[in-house]
């Protein structure tokens, strides 16, 4: 197999070549490796090497053989240095053990080849992290972001070097990639995805884990593998009714959708990419209107700041003193720095505030979404920012100031992470410049079968796996 051949296919099609014994998993494995090493000196994606062999995983399991990476955030396999992003964990902490997520890729049958770039503990909307010494590119535009926290796994998977790479989302990390790298990009519901056993609800219920595609049947068959509850859990799941693989393939049954009528964040490319998508929805014979939900969004982003400022606290505190170091300029950017600090002045009732305006933000969204089917708006304000626009090192931004210039382009997606609602973001649209450009969709709680049939209604109406950046594996 090629590297070209290899890149055509999604993870799919490349798990039913190998099943039905048309390429075996080695050769497909090499031409991964041949791609990642083509494409990674111009994305700057991969932290150190490849592996020289994939970590072991299931044979029998439904992805048997297809390659695939993890991020340098929260997951870890046993045996396999974690840095978070951070020069305060040196090479790389490596843990004993798997997370469950890392057991469940396993046993989907994914061969783990590398592990991708993060920005420093997650908080950026860039992934351009000082840890690994060169900013993560974005391959349609090598001089613009891939967007973070997830970069490196999305410019991976753009540029056809993998077929699908794991991701997470605290405020927006899974979708923002995902919309400024033309993939599709699922933030499961709190809890469908399990974080056992190093974590409860990572960043008070708002970090969640899953991955990035380019297909809707990757999203959906990948969720089939890795989503329920572990024993333990703090959010328990019933097993769906039907798998979600099954459910794409019936269309959508006619939906009331809501179209965000906020568009004062989004540039015009973002508007307009909102508006054309909400017309074919219309075609498609949907019931379309202009609504929004109740929310207090200032009160919304002051919670939001403590809950992630408490966070970054928290995780630099037990990370140092587990490292027995003293956190400074050499281990932490600027940014990381001001908001430990301004996280570390929160009080337990500020934590409890920050908890009663989320709830009140989640009841609203409920609300809006016992009316409406689904939820539409823009993914990110803008399409692909210029690296260095999110300058994480940046001594002269307080925490307040930090976290508006993130959200000020991630604004659209940081609720749905205090609320827990499934959101996915789709690349619907084209900007100006011909880059990327997202839609968000967000739908009722544990509704993600709602979210993958619309995605795939629309993927078979206006289908985006013909547009490739100009850097791409081939």
């Amino acid at each position: 197999m090629d590297i070209a051949d290899y890149a055509a296919h999604d993870a799919t099609g490349l798990a039913t070549l190998m099943r039905q014994g048309q390429a075996g998993a080695a050769e497909v494995q090499a031409a991964a490796a041949a791609a990642i090493a083509q494409v990674d000196p111009q994305l700057g994606a991969v932290v150190g090497e490849v592996f020289e062999q994939p970590l072991d995983y299931d044979p029998s399991g439904p992805f048997a053989g297809v390659p695939f990476a993890i991020k340098d955030l929260i997951i870890h396999a046993a045996g396999v240095p974690q840095r978070n992003g951070s020069r305060l964990f040196g090479d790389g902490v490596a843990h004993p053990h798997d997370t469950a997520l890392m057991a469940r890729f396993r046993r989907a049958g994914l061969a783990t080849m590398a592990v991708t770039t993060s920005p420093e503990l997650g908080f950026n909307a860039t992934t351009e992290a000082r840890a690994y010494g060169a900013p993560t590119r974005n391959p349609w535009d090598p001089a613009r972001s891939a967007g973070g926290s997830s970069g490196g796994a999305a410019a991976l998977v753009a540029a056809g070097a993998l077929p699908v790479a794991h991701a997470n989302d605290g405020g927006g990390s899974i979708r923002i990639p995902a919309a400024v790298c033309g993939l599709v990009g699922l933030k499961p519901s709190r809890g469908r995805v399990s974080a056992a056993p190093d974590y409860a609800d990572p960043l008070l219920g708002m970090g969640v884990e899953f991955a990035v595609t380019r297909t809707v049947r990757d999203c959906a068959g990948l969720l089939d593998a890795v989503h329920g509850s572990e024993p333990g859990d703090k959010y328990l799941f019933p097993a769906e009714p039907a798998d979600f693989r099954t459910l794409i393939t019936r269309p959508a049954p006619v939906l009331r959708i809501a179209v965000t009528a906020d568009l004062s964040q989004a540039d015009p490319d973002c508007a307009r990419a909102v508006a054309d998508v909400a017309r074919e929805l219309a075609d498609m014979g949907h019931q379309v209107e202009l609504a929004d939900p109740a929310v207090d969004y200032e009160a919304f982003h002051r919670a939001n700041l403590d809950a992630w400022c408490s966070f970054l606290a928290d995780a630099v505190a037990t990370a140092a003193a587990a490292l027995g170091v003293t956190p400074g300029a050499d281990h932490l950017e600027a940014t990381t720095r001001a908001c430990v600090d301004y996280g570390a002045t929160r009080t337990a009732a500020d934590l409890y505030a920050v908890e009663s305006t989320f709830n009140t933000a989640r009841r609203a969204v409920a609300r809006l979404l016992t009316d409406y089917d689904l939820y539409l708006t823009p993914t990110t304000a803008r399409p692909a920012l210029p690296l260095g626009h999110l300058d994480a090192d940046d001594p002269a931004l307080t925490a307040p100031a930090w976290y508006r210039k993130i959200f000020e382009f991630g604004s659209y997606t940081a609720l749905f992470n205090a609320t827990g609602n499934p959101a996915i973001s789709l690349p619907l649209g084209r900007s100006a410049s011909n880059l990327p450009v997202g839609v968000q969709f967000v739908a009722g709680y544990g509704r993600e079968a709602t979210l993958l049939a619309i995605a795939a209604d629309l993927e078979r109406r206006l289908p985006w796996h013909r547009q490739r950046p100009g850097i791409y594996a081939h």
